[in-house]
């Protein structure tokens, strides 16, 4: 890999100065004589317990109360309040695409963090949009951590962490109504079985709703939700160097589909469409919002199980950490055809509105073993190896949309009358993925400290071509890729006080090459498409952060900066090609990032909280063999700013044992491109949250209500090249009672 270019390097020394980041936390302490300060908050992301404000490295931390008072239920809303991190979501619950400062994640492909749920690592992206409910805390990590947690940690991590249970025996539950016909049961118990032996807690949430998004065609909601997720957790301590922590997982979705409408196609009075732009739709613009006509329903499942082992077990020499997970994950979606509108198939135009599904069929399990000294000494280091193996079987069809309706397809295509396929392309994927990996940190004198990370990732993926498949391709087909890379990491902190800490950060990381389905290169080059593969190339970074922490105003004010300079090599990129419905993976040579964030949390008075934070990133695509035209343009699905400004009150009230509490989250998103050629711009959005309510002043109850983008922003979740777009919904209410036991 070339170099990171001076002028990068520079520009990330200089960020620093100006632009910084911190965790917009509105939690609340005091010191013994009752001084006002921000709450001591603890990270994890270098495996170890340390202060938010020592640890060397970019951070926003939400603990269990933050979570609560911004009535953050899934990952979206965390992450609107993150600075340089956004999410897009479209089609199924199985689909997202979040960019962390530049680097992004694409349709098919793997998240540019590591997300790890308990000290487990997820392995898929599909996994990724689930709801959250009895959280402790969730940590968005930036910059490479590919050298502690590995493939796809190029851009950082994000660390979710249940409520555990303890010796007492306590709990909650939620009750909400909202928009879109939606109501909302959430709760949780746990305590000891066995007092500072036994602990248990079971929790669990649903989710019904009509949906906020009305198909104009078939004259009834096109975004249905309805979600039920149920977990549970024991944790066996027989002594106290000795610990067994077991969690299992169950999770039921129902809801949208696909959800894509095409800008190219005309609704005439009589329901026949005419391909081509016209007066109806306008041109191709990711600022076009369409409604939803499809005259078939738009569907999707998900069911994933998840279940987990960790033990911990303490010596002299120091900690074995034992982590086993399994997980099976199915997903099924099935939709209309390009171009999505309310016609049938017809034989004029052979290929057009049919019907399409999608099915995913996913098994794996992982083991990991980590040992690590104590923390209480002047080297402090950890060792590991790591071994996830998935089978993954995927099937994308299309057929001929009769008004029969759409049959469900997963390992064989139709030749159903009423919805025979027209198309059939489907493999199975036997994959394994394998790293040994080491870390230590050393004191030098009292102010400084130097971290030395390495780690060496080798996968390995196996494609079989289902012998079904057809019309592209070469059905039974195999192929063989190996994907490996040794990731370094290098940190220095100076911290010559607890209220000042600077660091500086240089690292290596990549996300696994994959495979196209078998004979997508060969349908897009008849469609004059070329330089497109079957094996998409794994893609490589490199990144150098600076960063100051500091705390100000009797530790009331925190300010913690970062400025980035990344070079991202064989960056991977989503295309479709609607007229053969085709999926299409490539790799953008060369990108440069470059940008930083600022993030200001003040404890203003006793009752307030506020604060603000921007991000910026300017990304360059600096060589696309496959369409050099582009070379300059921006980088796709890269926010250029974002920007968030907040605060938080909480009074008590005179007449009542209650609380007044009120919140305001605002939120700028900058504008974006979604496409290689920068073929349209979306504008920048604006959203505004509001919540009000009342709070038990002993924390027994709450009632609250919100409104999310109470400016009614009407925008497109996605925008794919080709005028493919998929509308999100607008201003939103709920309402949610709340008591603790």
């Amino acid at each position: 890999m070339k170099k990171l270019p001076v002028n990068g390097l520079r520009y990330a020394v200089a960020s620093v100065v100006a632009l910084s980041v911190a965790p917009p936390v509105f939690a609340q302490s005091e010191t013994s004589d009752g001084a006002l300060v921000l709450e001591e908050i603890t990270v994890t992301a270098r495996r170890r317990d340390e202060s938010i404000q020592q640890a060397p490295y970019a951070v926003t931390a939400f603990s269990a109360q933050t979570l609560e008072d911004a009535n953050i239920q899934r990952m979206a809303d965390f992450i609107a309040l993150t600075p340089n991190v956004t999410l897009a979501t479209s089609q199924g619950i199985g689909t997202s695409f979040l960019s962390i400062r530049g680097l992004t994640q694409v349709r098919n492909g793997e998240a540019p963090v590591a997300t790890i749920v308990d000290g487990v690592l997820q392995f898929s992206g599909i996994q990724f949009r689930q709801e959250l409910f009895d959280v402790e805390s969730v940590q968005v990590v930036k910059g490479p951590q590919g050298a502690i947690y590995g493939r796809n940690a190029t851009g950082g991590a994000i660390i979710i962490n249940t409520r555990r249970p303890t010796n007492e025996t306590d709990g909650y539950f939620s009750l909400g109504v909202g928009e879109g016909d939606e109501y909302s049961l959430e709760g949780s118990y746990g305590g000891a079985l066995i007092e500072n032996k036994l602990f248990a807690q079971v929790s669990g949430k649903h989710i019904d709703r009509e949906g906020y998004l009305t198909n104009i065609t078939r004259n009834e909601k096109a975004d249905r939700f309805e979600d039920t997720t149920l977990r549970g957790r024991m944790i066996f301590e027989p002594t106290e160097n000795l610990s067994f922590d077991a969690r299992a997982n169950l999770s039921r979705h129902k809801g949208r589909g696909i959800g894509f409408q095409f800008q190219g196609v005309d609704l005439a009075p009589d329901g026949i469409t005419a391909i081509g732009f016209g007066t109806d739709t306008g041109p191709f613009d990711a600022n076009n919002v369409l409604p939803v006509r499809d005259n078939n329903v738009d569907y999707g499942e998900r069911d994933v199980n998840d279940l987990a082992l960790k033990i911990d077990w303490t010596t002299e020499l120091g900690t074995l950490v034992s982590t086993t997970s399994y997980t099976d994950l199915e997903e099924w979606a099935d939709s209309d055809q390009f171009p999505y509108t309310a016609a049938m198939s017809s034989p004029a135009l052979f290929g057009f509105d049919g019907t399409q599904t999608g099915f995913f069929d996913i098994e794996a399990w992982s083991q990991e073993f980590r040992f690590r000294s104590p923390d209480d000494q002047p080297i402090r280091w950890e060792v590991g190896v790591y071994y996830l193996e998935w089978d993954r079987f995927v099937s994308l069809s299309t057929g001929v949309d009769t008004g029969a309706g759409i049959i469900r397809l997963e390992r064989e295509p139709s030749t159903d009358p009423r919805n025979p396929s027209t198309s059939f392309l489907a493999d199975d994927n036997s994959n394994t993925a394998k790293a040994i990996f080491g870390q230590s940190s050393f004191d030098i004198g009292e102010d400084f400290e130097l971290s030395l990370a390495l780690r060496y990732d080798e996968e390995e993926r196996v494609q079989d071509v289902s012998p079904l498949q057809f019309p592209a391709g070469v059905p039974g087909a195999r192929n063989q890729e190996t994907f490996d890379m040794v990731q370094p990491k290098i940190t220095l902190r100076y911290s010559p006080s607890t209220e000042h800490n600077w660091y500086t950060t240089w690292g290596r990381g990549f996300r696994s090459g994959q495979f196209n389905q078998n004979g997508i290169s060969e349908l897009a080059a008849d469609i004059g498409l070329v330089g497109l593969n079957d094996v998409v190339d794994q893609e490589e970074s490199e990144s150098f952060e600076v960063g100051y922490k500091g705390l100000y105003l009797n530790d009331r004010l925190r300010l913690i900066g970062a400025g980035f300079a990344t070079k991202v090599e064989g960056q991977q990129f989503f295309s479709f090609v609607g007229a053969v419905s085709a999926q299409i993976l490539t790799n953008i040579d060369e990108v440069q990032l470059y940008g930083g964030e600022l993030e200001l949390n003040l404890r203003a008075t006793e009752h307030l909280d506020l604060y603000a934070s921007v991000g910026y990133t300017d990304s360059e695509i600096e060589e696309y063999a496959v369409d050099p035209s582009t070379e300059g343009n921006e980088a796709p699905y890269v926010a250029k700013t974002t920007f968030n400004l907040g605060g938080q009150y909480e009074v008590p009230l005179n007449f009542a044992n209650l609380n007044l509490f009120a919140r305001l989250d605002y939120e700028r998103r900058g504008s974006q491109y979604w496409d290689v050629q920068n073929s349209t711009e979306r504008d920048p959005l604006d959203f505004l949250s509001l919540r009000l309510g009342v709070t038990d002043a002993d924390d027994k109850w709450s009632l609250i209500g919100q409104v999310e983008n109470a400016l009614d922003e009407e925008y497109n979740s996605e925008w794919v090249a080709g005028g493919f777009s998929a509308r999100a919904p607008g201003r939103i209410w709920n309402l949610r009672l709340r008591y603790n036991f």
